[in-house]
């Protein structure tokens, strides 16, 4: 891929914190390289909070994704969806769309299908959708057409049915630092809501993931039928 473009990423998740630990350390990469990124939120995902309400956990999540982008420089938006109640329709996909056309990506990043949180299969079949619906002028909509070229499936541990990563991107320290400060503005990453260990366990998969492909650290992602598997610096 060459530096001369500047590229521009748009992560796409169920909640806010999905793309952030499962795609930030190479978001960070890129935005560091000179690159631009938008996550799009399609909930807060503020259910999952033992002692706040929906409500106050919705607001301290909307505030830890804006703190996580500003630390490894991106933008952020929000869908106006509830946790645990994200549909699949045409409503939400020409609203993904939208934002397709509006911030005009390079590259998609999203969940894989095969899930055990309905929200992330559900966002990846919206997108899957939105995507299409965006490319296509011959679908009229406030913005003219935008075909986002390249997609990729990120490496969450909520969605391993049938994942199969294929690409490999290499994490540089800089980056991989950045990425580990924002991930500590989530109460959830930090194991305050569930106990799960998230930070150590998306620190952790960066070695795993990367080690077989020569790599100190690695961020992985499946892609659409028909790709290779491909050892990179950057997505191509």
């Amino acid at each position: 891929m060459s530096n001369e473009k500047r590229l521009h990423i748009l992560a796409i998740g169920g909640h806010a914190g999905d793309m952030d630990l499962t795609a930030g350390a190479v978001i960070a990469k890129y935005t560091q390289a000179g690159h631009r990124a938008t996550f799009l939120h399609l909930t807060p995902g503020e259910k999952g909070h033992p002692r706040l309400s929906p409500e106050d956990y919705a607001k301290q999540k909307v505030e830890e994704a804006h703190r996580f982008a500003e630390i490894v420089g991106a933008d952020v938006r929000f869908l106006a969806y509830k946790d645990a109640e994200l549909p699949v329709n045409d409503e939400v996909k020409y609203e993904v769309a939208d934002v397709i056309r509006e911030v005009k990506p390079d590259i998609i990043i999203t969940h894989w299908k095969g899930s055990i949180h309905k929200d992330h299969a559900n966002t990846h079949y919206i997108v899957e959708d939105a995507r299409f619906y965006a490319a296509l002028k011959t679908i009229q909509r406030e913005l003219p057409a935008h075909f986002a070229g390249k997609l990729y499936y990120a490496d969450n541990w909520e969605d391993p049915y049938d994942f199969h990563p294929e690409v490999f991107v290499d994490i540089p320290e800089e980056a991989y630092e950045a990425w580990v400060k924002a991930m500590n503005v989530y109460a959830y990453a930090r194991g305050e809501t569930s106990g799960f260990p998230f930070i150590e366990y998306y620190k952790a998969l960066t070695v795993v993931r990367g080690a077989p492909a020569g790599f100190k650290r690695a961020q992985a992602f499946a892609v659409p039928r028909g790709a290779l598997t491909k050892r990179v610096q950057f997505f191509e």
